[in-house]
């Protein structure tokens, strides 16, 4: 599915990387180490969206509604979702499935807290491939950490997939997704 994906999209791909490109210094992607399955360490892939000598590497900054870091064709990768797309290479390689727990950066805050100070059964999520998209995402639950309610239920949500996981419940997780990606892309 994710090189059919790729290939479809490829002259997408190509025109968003001669954006990236022709609008500000730097590489095109943002490759990151980030806590794949049993948290060993994989470098995930990204369309550059912020200025590159602004970017925060390990990730721990994350970003937020008016951040000065993004640029102007990174702010429209963002608000399109497809900034995300390039982790489709990350799945060919067997890193990623398409459906799981979104990975984290190493030491994610959540709040202001190290995300496994404040879920301490934070761990359990790394029990399974981390995904593209994941239950927790296709159920609102995306952007900055900034609300310790919130990111708890993030977790909880990406524990109840690991333990219902199921081919139907990643076709339903897909489909939410692919949903709620179109409406707020529009």
């Amino acid at each position: 599915v994710a090189l059919s994906v790729l290939v479809v999209l490829s002259p997408l791909l190509v025109a968003i990387c001669l954006l990236i490109k022709l609008t500000s210094n730097g590489p095109i992607f943002f490759i990151q180490p980030r806590e794949g399955l049993r948290g060993v360490p994989f470098r995930i892939l990204k369309f550059r969206t912020m200025y590159a000598d602004r970017c925060d590497a390990a990730g721990v900054v994350q970003a937020t509604a008016g951040d000065t870091r993004i640029t102007p064709v990174g702010r429209l990768l963002r608000r399109l979702n497809i900034d995300e797309l390039p982790q489709l290479i990350n799945v060919l390689r067997g890193e990623m499935s398409l459906i799981g727990p979104r990975p984290h950066p190493f030491d994610m805050l959540a709040a202001g807290v190290r995300y496994d100070e404040h879920v301490p059964y934070y761990h359990r999520r790394l029990a399974m491939k981390p995904g593209l998209s994941g239950w927790a995402q296709c159920n609102g639950l995306r952007g900055p950490t900034l609300d310790p309610v919130t990111a708890k239920a993030r977790i909880d949500h990406d524990l109840a997939y690991i333990q219902n996981f199921s081919l139907l419940l990643d076709l339903r997780a897909a489909w939410r997704t692919l949903a709620r990606e179109l409406r707020s892309g529009m």
